[in-house]
C-alpha cells in the first residue's frame, strides 16, 4: 500500500512524488479503490464517449462526495484514446503564489494502482516560455486536486500517458491570458487537458443549486466574458455562506481563453450534484460539483463569404421583382453551389434606420436554401402581420439580414441545449415555438428563462410546457449587408 504524505521517494535517483491523500479522499487499497473506481464508472453509464474529447473539467473532493459526478467527465473521454500528454490545471489550496507552478521537479506521480509518468520536457519547455511559469515545491507536496483525477484515468484508458501537473495561484487575468497562451500550441486533439475544480462553496444546499446553475450556463456557453460575469453576479447576491462560485475558477478561465476563436469545439454539461446529495452530506452547508466535457462539433454546415453574398443578392432581388411585377426569377439555379440547393431553413430579418421592418423564417427547410431565402425575403416584406407591406421607394433604406438554419436535432436533455450557440424548437400537440440563438445573448436569459418565454410567449404554452414537449435545437449562421447610413 502507498499512503504516504505527499513527500518524494528516491528510487535508483528517480523521483517519485508520493500520494498526499490516499486513505483520505480515496481508498488507499489498491484493490479497493479500483472497485471504487469501476464502480463509479460503470454507473455514468447515461454517458456515452465522444470521438474526439479535447478537455473535461471534472471535481476534485472526496469520491464519496464527488466520485459520482467525476466519473461522467472521465466516461465522456473514449477509453482507447491514444493522447501524448495529459495537461492537469488545478487551483492551490495550499500555496500562495501569483502564477503558475510546473512540477518538473519529479520523474512520476504515484498513486496506489502505479506511478505516472511527468512529461519533464514539456515542463520544462513551459518554464521556459513565460515568467508566468514557476517551479513551488509547496504548491504540488500536500495539494490534491491533480492527484485524486489520476486513479479515473488510470482505471478508464487503456494505456496512460505522460502528465504536465500544473497548479495555478493566480487570479489575475493578465497572467492568465499569459498561461493560456504559452499552452495554446498544446491545446490540439494530441494532448487532453483535465480541469480540476470543485464549484460553490458552503452555501446551503438549496442556494448551491441556484448559484452553480448560473455558473454552468456561463461555463457551458464557452464565453470567458460570461463565466467572469456570472461569478460576480454570484458574489454581488450576498448568498449565506458561498465562499466562491469555483475554486478552480483560474484554471477553468484559462480553459476559456485557450477555447476562444476554435468554433470547431463545443462545451458539453454532462452532470451535476452536490455534497448534499451525498449519503454523509450536510445540507446546510454543501460544495458543488459540475463535470464538462470539451469535444469537437458535429455540425459541419458552412457558407462561404460568395455564398453568403449570393443569397443576399437573392433576397433583395427576390422582393425587387415583387415590387416591380417582374416575372423572371432572381437568380440562376445551375450557377449555384451545392451549399445553396441543399434543404435547409432561413430566416430573413428586414431592418429600416437599424428598426424591424420584417421577419418571417422557415425552420424545417423542405426547400434548396436558396429557395427558402427567395420565399422568406418575400414574406418578410409583404406578410409580415407586424408591419405594412414594404413599397419600392423604401427598398433603398432597407438592410437585410439572413440566418441560416442547420437541420434540427432532437435533444433528451435540457442539458444538451447550449445557450446562444442553439437555438430552440418547442413542439407539443398543435403548438409550436422557436427562439433563434442571437435571443438568449440579446436578451441575457438564463436557460430556464430562455426556454420558459418561448414555450409561453411563442408556442402558446404554459412557462413549464416546454418540460413534457419534444425539444429540438439548431444552429444558425447569421450574415447581413453592410448597414445604410440612414
Amino acid at each position: 500500500m502507498i499512503h504516504s504524505v505527499g513527500n518524494a521517494c528516491s528510487s535508483s535517483e528517480k523521483k517519485i512524488r508520493m500520494p498526499a491523500v490516499a486513505g483520505a479522499f480515496y481508498p488507499a487499497d489498491a484493490d479497493t479503490l479500483r472497485e471504487t473506481v469501476a464502480s463509479f464508472l460503470s454507473e455514468a453509464s447515461s454517458v456515452k464517449a465522444d470521438k474526439e474529447v479535447q478537455a473535461v473539467i471534472m471535481p476534485h473532493a472526496g469520491y464519496v462526495y464527488s466520485g459520482a459526478i467525476a466519473s461522467k467527465a472521465i466516461k465522456a473521454i473514449p477509453a482507447d484514446a491514444a493522447y501524448k500528454r495529459i495537461f492537469l490545471l488545478g487551483p492551490s489550496h495550499r500555496a500562495a503564489f501569483d502564477g503558475a507552478s510546473v512540477n518538473g521537479a519529479f520523474d512520476s506521480y504515484a498513486t496506489p494502482l502505479g506511478e505516472v509518468q511527468i512529461d519533464k520536457e514539456a515542463c520544462e519547455a513551459l518554464l521556459r516560455a513565460d515568467t508566468v511559469f514557476t517551479y513551488v515545491p509547496e504548491a504540488h507536496a500536500r495539494e490534491h486536486c491533480l492527484e485524486v483525477q489520476l486513479p479515473f484515468l488510470q482505471v478508464h484508458l487503456h494505456n496512460v500517458p505522460s502528465i504536465v501537473p500544473i497548479i495555478i495561484g493566480t487570479q489575475d487575468l493578465s497572467k492568465l491570458k499569459k498561461i493560456a497562451q504559452a499552452l495554446q500550441p498544446y491545446f490540439t486533439s494530441e494532448n487532453l487537458f483535465v480541469i480540476s475544480s470543485d464549484f460553490s462553496h458552503y452555501p446551503s444546499y438549496e442556494d448551491a443549486n441556484r448559484v452553480d446553475k448560473a455558473t454552468g450556463e456561463a461555463v457551458e456557453s464557452g464565453s470567458l466574458r460570461k463565466f467572469l460575469d456570472a461569478l460576480e453576479l454570484n458574489a454581488r447576491k450576498g448568498v449565506p455562506q458561498l465562499l466562491t462560485s469555483a475554486c478552480g475558477q483560474s484554471p477553468i478561465a484559462v480553459l476559456l481563453l485557450l477555447m476562444e476563436g476554435r468554433k470547431d469545439l463545443q462545451v458539453r454539461h454532462l452532470a451535476y450534484c452536490n455534497s448534499g446529495d451525498a449519503v454523509y452530506g450536510d445540507k446546510n452547508r454543501v460544495v458543488g460539483y459540475h463535470a464538462f466535457s470539451i469535444v469537437k462539433r458535429t455540425e459541419t454546415f458552412a457558407l462561404t463569404e460568395e455564398e453568403q453574398k449570393q443569397l443576399l443578392q437573392i433576397a433583395r432581388k427576390s422582393i425587387d421583382y415583387a415590387l416591380t411585377r417582374k416575372t423572371d426569377l432572381p437568380y440562376d439555379s445551375t450557377k449555384l453551389s451545392p451549399a445553396l440547393q441543399q434543404p435547409c431553413g432561413a430566416f430573413v430579418t428586414l431592418r429600416k434606420g437599424g428598426k424591424l421592418r420584417g421577419c418571417i423564417g422557415n425552420l424545417t427547410g423542405y426547400k434548396p436554401l436558396y429557395q427558402t431565402v427567395s420565399s422568406m425575403a418575400r414574406a418578410a416584406a409583404f406578410e409580415d402581420p407586424r408591419f405594412y407591406p414594404v413599397e419600392e421607394n423604401e427598398m433603398k433604406d432597407i438592410d437585410i439580414e439572413i440566418s441560416v438554419l442547420s437541420p434540427l436535432r432532437k435533444i433528451q436533455s435540457v442539458d444538451e441545449l447550449q445557450l446562444g450557440r442553439h437555438g430552440i424548437y418547442i413542439i407539443k400537440g398543435e403548438h409550436r415555438g422557436t427562439f433563434l440563438p442571437q435571443v438568449a445573448d440579446e436578451t441575457g436569459w438564463t436557460k430556464e428563462e430562455f426556454l420558459g418565454h418561448c414555450a409561453r410567449d411563442k408556442a402558446g404554452l404554459t412557462w413549464n410546457g416546454w418540460r413534457d414537449a419534444a425539444l429540438y435545437v439548431y444552429e444558425t449562421i447569421v450574415f447581413e449587408e453592410q448597414k445604410k447610413n440612414n
